[in-house]
Formats: C-alpha cells, sequence, structure tokens
C-alpha cells in the first residue's frame, strides 16, 4: 500500500477519534494538523518518506495560508451578512409579516403553515442565519398552529424545515464559503447566488405543495382557521405595506449583485445598512439592540472563522501527506462511470452530514471533491449546488442536526423529541427529491448564470 494512503487513513481517523473527546471542532482540526505534522516530519528526517515536509516550509506554510484567509476580500462579505440577518431578527419585520400574512392563507386547510414557508423563504431571502431563522419561526408560529389544532408533527417540521432554506437561498453564508475554497473564476460568489435562487425557490414551493395535498388528504391535520378575516383590497394593502420594505432589502442586496453594480462583498455592506434602516423605521432600533447584535455578529463570525483555520491548516497537512492523489484516485477508481463517482461523492456528503457541520464538510471536502468533479467534465456551478442542496439535510438529520435542537429549544413542552423526528423526514424526503430533479434538469442552476453571463 502507498505510504500516501496510510497517511491520509490516519489523518482522517485522527480527526474522527477526537470528536469524540468533546472539544471544539475547529482545535481538533487544528491539533490533528499539528500532530501529522510532526509525523510528517519524522517520517522525512528519520525514514526517508519522499515528502515536502521540513521544519521551515511544514510550520511556516500554516501561518501563510491563515493570512490568506484572513485577507480574502470574499470573506469581507461573511460578518456582514451575519449582521444583516441578525439586525432584521430583532427589526420586528417577521412578526409584521407573520400577523398580516396568515390573514390572507388563514381560510385555508394548511394556511398557517403555507404562512410559515412564505415567510420562511423571504427571511431566507434577507439572513443565512440557520438558528436565528429556526427560532424565529418557532416562536412565532408552532403556539399559532397548535392553537389552531395542527398536528405537531406537521407544525414543529413545517417551522424547522423551512428555516433551513435560508443555508441555500441568497444570500447565503455557505455560499459565500463555498467560494472562497473553491477559488476559480468559474464558480464566484455571484454564479453560486444565481444558481441556487431557483433551486430554493423550488424546495419553498415543494414544502407549500406537501402541505396543501396533506391538508386537503388528512384535514385533521392541518385544519383552517376559525378567525381568518375577510379577504379584500384593505387586506392586500396592508400586506403590500409589510411585505415591500423585505423585498427592497432582497431587491437591493441581490438586485446590485445580479445587475453586476455591487460585488458580493459591496452588496453585504448595502444590505447590513438596509437592514439597520429597517429597524430603525420599525422603532426597533437602540444602544442595546445594536450593542447585542454587533456581539452576536462576532461571536458567529469568529466560530466560523475559527473552524476556518482549523481547516486551512488540516487541508494544508492533508495535501503534504499526498491526501489530493489519493482521494483523487480513489474516486476516478470507482467502477461507476463519471455520474456514479458524482452520486458516490453527494451520497457520502449526505452521510456525513449525520455526524458534522456543514462548515466542516464544506471546508475539507469540497476543496478536495470539486476538481475531481470537474476534471469528469461537470459544471462546477451545478455541482456546488447540488452539494449545497445536499448540505442542506445535514441541519435535519440526527444525530448533529443543528436545527432539531434549535427547535426543541423553543417548542412548547407537550412536543417531544419524537415528534421532531417525524415532523422533519418528509421535508428531508423532499429535499432529496429536489436533489434529484436538480440533476436531472441542470437547467435549474444554470439557466440563470448563462442568462447573465451569455
Amino acid at each position: 500500500m502507498d505510504i500516501s494512503v496510510i497517511f491520509v487513513i490516519g489523518i482522517f481517523l485522527t480527526f474522527g477519534m477526537l470528536l469524540f473527546t468533546g472539544f471544539p471542532v475547529a482545535w481538533v482540526l487544528a491539533g490533528t494538523s499539528v500532530i501529522w505534522t510532526v509525523i510528517g516530519i519524522i517520517s522525512v528526517d528519520y525514514f526517508g518518506v519522499d515528502l515536502w515536509f521540513d521544519w521551515g516550509s511544514s510550520l511556516g506554510l500554516i501561518p501563510e495560508r491563515i493570512w490568506d484567509l484572513v485577507g480574502s476580500d470574499t470573506l469581507v462579505a461573511l460578518p456582514m451578512f451575519i449582521f444583516m440577518g441578525i439586525m432584521l431578527d430583532q427589526s420586528g419585520i417577521a412578526e409584521k409579516l407573520m400577523s398580516n400574512i396568515v390573514k390572507l392563507f388563514g381560510g385555508i386547510r394548511g394556511g398557517h403553515a403555507v404562512t410559515v414557508i412564505v415567510i420562511g423563504m423571504l427571511l431566507a431571502a434577507t439572513t443565512g442565519i440557520i438558528g436565528a431563522s429556526v427560532v424565529l419561526l418557532g416562536v412565532l408560529s408552532i403556539p399559532v398552529m397548535m392553537k389552531n389544532n395542527y398536528s405537531k408533527e406537521l407544525a414543529v417540521g413545517t417551522a424547522c424545515a423551512t428555516g433551513t432554506l435560508g443555508i441555500l437561498i441568497p444570500p447565503s453564508i455557505m455560499l459565500v464559503l463555498m467560494a472562497d475554497r473553491l477559488a476559480t473564476p468559474d464558480a464566484s460568489v455571484g454564479d453560486l447566488f444565481m444558481g441556487a435562487l431557483f433551486p430554493g425557490l423550488m424546495l419553498g414551493a415543494m414544502y407549500v405543495t406537501y402541505v396543501l395535498v396533506l391538508a386537503a388528504i388528512k384535514p385533521s391535520v392541518a385544519p383552517a382557521s376559525k378567525d381568518h378575516v375577510k379577504v379584500d383590497a384593505a387586506l392586500f394593502w396592508e400586506i403590500f405595506k409589510a411585505v415591500i420594505p423585505t423585498l427592497g432589502l432582497i431587491l437591493m442586496v441581490l438586485g446590485s449583485i445580479f445587475a453586476g453594480i455591487a460585488t458580493p462583498t459591496e452588496a453585504s455592506g448595502v444590505g447590513a445598512a438596509g437592514a439597520i434602516i429597517l429597524a430603525a423605521i420599525n422603532g426597533r432600533l437602540s444602544f442595546k439592540v445594536m450593542q447585542d447584535t454587533v456581539i452576536a455578529t462576532t461571536k458567529t463570525a469568529s466560530f466560523i472563522f475559527a473552524i476556518f483555520v482549523g481547516a486551512t491548516a488540516f487541508s494544508v497537512v492533508l495535501r503534504g501527506l499526498g491526501g489530493d492523489e489519493v482521494i483523487k484516485n480513489a474516486l476516478i477508481g470507482l467502477p461507476f462511470g463519471p455520474d456514479g463517482i458524482l452520486l458516490t461523492i453527494l451520497f457520502v456528503v449526505f452521510l456525513l452530514g449525520f455526524f458534522l457541520d456543514w462548515v466542516e464538510i464544506t471546508l475539507i471536502i469540497l476543496p478536495l471533491v470539486a476538481p475531481v468533479v470537474q476534471s469528469l467534465g461537470f459544471d462546477v456551478v451545478w455541482f456546488t449546488i447540488l452539494f449545497a442542496v445536499c448540505l442542506q439535510t445535514s441541519f435535519l438529520t440526527p444525530p448533529v442536526g443543528f436545527a432539531l435542537f434549535y427547535i426543541k429549544g423553543v417548542c412548547p413542552p407537550e412536543i417531544k423529541v419524537s415528534h421532531i423526528y417525524r415532523g422533519v423526514l418528509p421535508f428531508i424526503m423532499l429535499q432529496l427529491v429536489g436533489l434529484a430533479l436538480i440533476y436531472y434538469f441542470p437547467k435549474i442552476v444554470t439557466w440563470l448564470p448563462s442568462i447573465a453571463y451569455g
């Protein structure tokens, strides 16, 4: 067996075992890197193994890569989009949307759940903070749906799954990270934002369809509200006034990117400023709100960048141990053909989502497999969106489905963990159906970027 294969297996086994110690993932990644840097140097100095490792280049390259990381113009957008999302959560926009849109849909079976999905899609286009979206939707919608005799599973599943749309519908912080890791002009942040727009909207539409069909087949799980109001021009005007600020912010951010007026980094600044303005208009802006938003933004961005630093060190050492070639040869050597290799990658990513967060998978796995997929002739934007949709399931799959933990924290006491698991299962299946549709119909992803760039 090639020595590089042994090293690659060893580094992944070390990482996997250290994960169970309970240490933060960022430190596990960094610690694994240090351990295998020392092993690499010893292997070169004392056993004559043909690696590039030595004390100078090995220990010097990691700080150099980390410096490049924190100096990335693309990643400046990350804390700005996080700030925008958190400030919007503080602005009271979601509450206003909920109180108005539910009047429109509340009179139909499943109307409350449809309202949650519509609001979740609007929030997804203004924030990529899944924890905030899931908690906000859960707090606003689950008690109301329970009051209207919705089944526990549908109520909690709808809020939980809809909250995860923000990781896909642009502006998404996951897509910003992916563009930075790919580091190719064929998959810029703008390309990925445009490629993800229709898949995100498609998933939202599939959720709405599922709810309406289920409510029609089993009226008892999602009955119509008895408190709905008359639908007239006055109601539409109230809804319009509630929705237009959010749509205006979406247009400013995504419209400026898609039209080529602003880079994603510049647009993130526009979005952050717009969120402050909306909070002020709603009378929610104060020193305390600004302070809390800045602190929450700093904590979230620091968490992601800490993992980024650890993953960068991990990737440098893995490549030094021959990991790129080992993984490339292993994938190309599969007896499945190009499509089989692609599906194998997606299946492995789906399984990893049961145990790892999307940040680790994006930072470690995507840079390793994307060049292989591109060498097989697949469109890199299309593959990245497939990868992103597959990762979206990681928020809902136990035991490390973070959206499940978020929603449990705000559920009424009568909703048990078993209700949450059963509630999200249909939405996981819908996500996989959406993944299959994107695989069989690549134009869902590639059409908008092709129109934009000819």
